[in-house]
């Protein structure tokens, strides 16, 4: 399989002197195509530092980051925001849905700023919104929407086109079981159609979807576990669709309109970036 995210010996220090904090310590970790890798690790143990360096929002001070070949460190700030957009998902805590826009209309934004013609890339916001169960909120506004709606469209925009990698920092983090299950059947069916898949949680049975577990403690990898291929083992209710599978096919219900949640949001990677 193919490796789509590389890091090697990444060190991220913050601050300098007394005041210096060490949020990575040499992490090794590579993600193959058709793997879905869980970070797992107390508070502050550096696992959304290790996802915000993986998906180039963050650079580290020492060690290499590669996307799908790509050098991250090689790359020019305006490089980076392309190879984030054409090939990164990410699936983040934080909303940051704009709210004078649709829900097709933020979702089909990264694509736009990508030059996807306007018909081609409102096509794939909707098929988008269809695989959460939210099709029927393409033309509301963020403010017209629950919390738990604005989230759906939220991963919708961290899906949309082909991504070929997924970043997700727990995602199910403040979701009831059910919703939080279909979350990970769409990471779940995403990486078994080809993308690597990179998430951050503390719920075991939510690491249970993955492939291997990446144990974190301090800022550096204290342990790893192979759980084996996709089909031997799974979380609570796991389905996963097969390699080449039709990701359009819808694995959520509908959203209602008392789905509201913390903020827990997720977002597409199209906050505040590192330069």
């Amino acid at each position: 399989m193919t490796t789509l995210l590389s890091l090697r010996g990444v060190t991220r220090v913050h601050g300098a002197g007394a005041a210096e904090v060490h949020a990575l310590r040499g992490v090794d970790l590579e993600v193959r195509a058709g793997e879905l890798v869980a970070v797992m690790g107390a508070s502050g143990s550096g696992k959304s530092s290790l996802l915000h360096i993986a998906g180039g929002l963050d650079l580290p001070t020492a060690g290499t980051v590669s996307v799908d070949g790509a050098d991250l460190a090689q790359l020019s700030v305006r490089q980076r925001a392309a190879l984030r957009r054409r090939s990164i998902g990410y699936v983040f805590q934080d909303l940051n849905l704009i709210p004078a826009l649709t829900a097709a209309e933020n979702v089909m934004l990264p694509r736009e700023l990508d030059r996807v013609r306007a018909r081609t890339a409102r096509a794939e916001s909707l098929r988008a919104l269809s695989e959460v169960g939210v099709e029927d909120l393409a033309d509301r506004y963020p403010d017209e929407m629950s919390g738990g709606q604005q989230q759906r469209v939220a991963i919708a925009r961290a899906l949309v086109g082909p991504r070929r990698l997924v970043l997700a920092d727990e995602p199910t983090g403040a979701l009831d079981s059910v919703t939080g299950e279909a979350i990970m059947r769409v990471l779940r069916a995403r990486v078994d159609a080809g993308a690597a898949g990179l998430l951050v949680t503390h719920e075991a049975r939510h690491a249970g979807w993955a492939d291997r577990v990446v144990v974190l403690s301090d800022g550096a990898v204290a342990g790893e576990a192979d759980q084996g291929p996709a089909q031997d083992h799974g979380g609570l209710g796991r389905v996963g669709s097969p390699a080449g599978g039709d990701l359009a096919t819808p694995l959520f219900g509908p959203a209602t309109a008392d789905e509201d949640f913390d903020d827990a949001g997720l977002d597409a990677g199209l906050g505040p970036v590192s330069r």
